[in-house]
């Protein structure tokens, strides 16, 4: 018997039980109060923050170079702003697994809601693009939002976690009110049959993630950076003739958010190529300019740089291939 053949049960039931103490300590703590919750939170943060030192380097870097003309005393605020807010993220994701509907419409609101409706009246369906800004797992419960069209299908497309036990508990916290996850690998066969089957629908494509070297098609000016960025989720837009929302998220105070939804294109299919990954870019550093800490700064965004990738590869009919 191979080797596997024995292991491999092994290893799922591991699995198995790792992900229901997970959920088992996850659902306990999402219980609490959102204020039991928040003090939660500002123990983190000193953990985090003061003894951990999480990823502070990386934060820095990514502060001053994309705030070059902001001072250091006003990036050291932001910093901190910025891990209060992500201990704040974390407790406030774990709550979902609890939380009412009637109770979570109460920490965040969903507006242009109707603009949405408009095109699922005519038929058609939408998407949504959207940044690592604010609290982005709350927007699973989007479709709450939606009086008239309480079948549509509302989800996040997503990367599978290599972790098992957290992807199934992600997967978990982002359908608990409704939200259907649909690896990025699976979408488009989704899509087609949402369509066959007249349902309507509206995924977001969480579109600022940093690409892999064959994915770098296209660079733009980001955050004082020159930023590779993904462009497959606007061709699967294109391909569909979605109309593409653009997620506007604003946190006004601690523990509510506010969700507006703005027109980015009425018809994906008649924008020219990467038009609306160029909107979107524009959109959400305007939103990151407004309110900065609430960006995710941990990500190490610009680990690969335009120059790196000329020296390495080249562009030869759409695809990217490795220089001789």
């Amino acid at each position: 018997m191979a080797i596997k053949e024995i292991f491999g049960p092994i290893s799922r039931l591991g699995t198995l039980i790792a992900y229901y103490l997970l959920y088992a300590f996850v659902y306990l703590l999402s219980l609490l109060p959102f204020k039991c919750l928040y003090l939660l939170a500002d123990i983190m943060f000193i953990l985090v923050f003061h003894l951990a030192r999480y990823r502070r380097r990386v934060v820095w870097r990514n502060l001053t170079s994309s705030f070059p003309q902001k001072s250091k005393t006003e990036l050291r605020l932001i910093e901190r702003q910025f891990y209060h807010w992500f201990c704040d993220y974390i407790f406030e994701t774990f709550k979902l697994l609890s939380i009412s509907n009637e109770q979570l419409l109460e920490h965040i609101e969903f507006r242009g809601v109707e603009e949405l409706e408009k095109v699922f009246d005519e038929g058609r369906n939408c998407s949504a693009i959207l940044g690592h800004y604010c609290n982005w797992e709350w927007l699973s419960a989007s479709g709450l939002a939606f009086k008239q069209y309480p079948q549509a299908a509302m989800g996040l497309i997503y990367h599978p976690l290599y972790n098992k036990a957290f992807d199934r508990l992600f997967i978990n916290l982002r359908s608990k009110h409704g939200g259907v996850c649909i690896p990025k690998k699976d979408i488009l066969r989704f899509l087609v049959d949402y369509r066959h089957e007249n349902r309507r629908s509206l995924f977001g494509y969480i579109s600022d993630q940093a690409p892999k070297w064959e994915n770098m098609h296209l660079w733009l000016d980001f955050l004082n950076h020159d930023t590779a960025v993904f462009t497959g989720g606007e061709r699967i837009m294109q391909k569909m003739n979605d109309a593409v929302f653009y997620v506007d998220m604003q946190r006004p105070r601690r523990g509510q958010y506010i969700c507006t939804f703005r027109l980015l294109s009425s018809e994906a299919a008649k924008e020219a190529d990467n038009a609306i990954t160029r909107k979107f870019f524009q959109m959400l550093e305007n939103s990151i300019q407004q309110q900065p800490a609430y960006y995710l700064w941990t990500h190490n965004r610009w680990k690969r740089t335009h120059e790196a990738f000329d020296k390495r590869f080249e562009i030869k009919n759409g695809k990217v291939i490795p220089r001789a």
